[in-house]
């Protein structure tokens, strides 16, 4: 099967990135080392090609009460200018995917969704479209057309302003990037373009995503080492990207959440407005919610020196197999091995002792409370 390419292959060969199959996708695992990348990330800034990331808008009068009949969180909630994290979930309350939903205008949204996920999200969304004629609704999927990077850490506050000047044109009212706050979204102009720059972050850190034309990502990304040069700016792929949303337990679909896996079981309960009325999946969850979860999200901490744990080793408790890792790794903040994973909730509680089991062996660790990492 041939992997497709963002429009920022080349520019990763130029840079020596290591390129490996994600979700379909050919991406950098790495350029200099992983652990290089997220300290820079948590330290200066690094930028990340998320261009394989997909992005649909909804407009039309209809819009927003389409949106709330399918999406888990509250869209009445946004201010034009704003976005929020949601689900789309099934009958059954699994999640079919997690995204960003932003108000970009009066009656029109941007939706960032998964890269694995943009064929089934927007086959999704188009089998749950009102019938023509009864709501003003307009669905497009834009994939295709637009590319995105992430410009992530403490210190690209430094240099976002000399790479988008002036006020916002459109979203949010500023006068500057920086004046953007977390989880806003504004428009500038660059090239004669229409860009869109949100400040969310899914590292743990400050962090700027910018959506663009796929014809100027490759020059934005350029102008973008360019300008956080000064900080020590470096490009930083997928390896980086999973140490750092790890140790802030940051779920990435296909390992927190799946179509099996709700966002209650998930610990993003939070993110699920029940008392906004009716939408796919709220009669399950409310059973759900009522029953008493079967399994729930946890993270944990390895007690002394062990290889890292990874997705898939079995997790144990009082010799019986309780439950699975479904994100690992070696924490370059913390110096030990960290994960996330699913277990019964009377071992969710911080303090728990649990065992991971790493090649055949059985390690100590300890459900640790959330997020894993916090910046001192």
């Amino acid at each position: 099967m041939s992997l497709q390419r963002t429009v920022l292959y080349h520019a990763h060969q130029q840079l020596g990135g290591k390129l490996i199959e994600f979700g379909g996708w050919e991406m950098p695992v790495q350029y200099s080392s992983i652990v290089d990348e997220h300290q820079c990330v948590r330290r200066a800034a690094g930028v990340f090609d998320i261009c394989h990331m997909g992005e649909v808008r909804v407009d039309g009068a209809g819009a927003a009460e389409w949106l709330n009949s399918v999406l888990g969180n509250d869209i009445r909630k946004l201010a034009i200018g704003q976005g929020q994290y949601t689900h789309l979930c099934n009958e059954q309350g699994g999640t079919v995917d997690d995204l960003y939903a932003y108000r970009i205008a009066s009656t029109e949204y941007l939706l960032i969704i998964n890269a694995s996920r943009i064929e089934p999200d927007v086959a999704w969304f188009r089998a749950h479209l009102p019938k023509p004629g009864t709501t003003d609704v307009t669905f497009v999927d834009e994939s295709a057309r637009l590319g995105a990077i992430a410009i992530q850490g403490p210190r690209v506050a430094e240099f976002i302003n000399a790479l988008f000047q002036g006020p916002s044109l459109a979203g949010t009212t500023v006068t500057a990037a920086t004046e953007l706050k977390k989880n806003q979204i504004g428009a500038w102009k660059w090239k004669g373009e229409e860009i869109w720059v949100a400040r969310t972050g899914y590292t743990g850190e400050d962090g700027f995503e910018v959506v663009a034309p796929a014809t100027i990502i490759e020059d934005l990304w350029n102008q973008t080492l360019a300008a956080g040069h000064t900080v020590c700016i470096q490009p930083c792929g997928l390896g980086a990207r999973d140490t750092l949303r790890t140790e802030v337990c940051y779920p990435l679909y296909g390992h927190e959440l799946d179509e099996i896996t709700s966002p209650l079981e998930a610990g993003l309960g939070f993110f699920v407005s029940f008392d906004k009325g009716e939408f796919v999946g709220r009669t399950a969850l409310l059973a759900q919610k009522a029953a008493g979860l079967k399994k729930r999200s946890v993270a944990f901490r390895m007690i002394g020196k062990t290889a890292p744990p990874r997705p898939g080793y079995p997790i144990w408790s009082n010799g019986v197999a309780v439950g699975t890792v479904v994100s690992g790794t070696q924490s370059p903040s913390l110096n030990c091995g960290i994960g996330l994973g699913y277990v019964p909730p009377g071992l969710a509680e911080p303090g728990t002792p649990i065992e991971i089991e790493i090649r055949g062996r059985r390690f100590p660790a300890e459900v640790v409370k959330k997020p894993i990492y916090r910046k001192a």
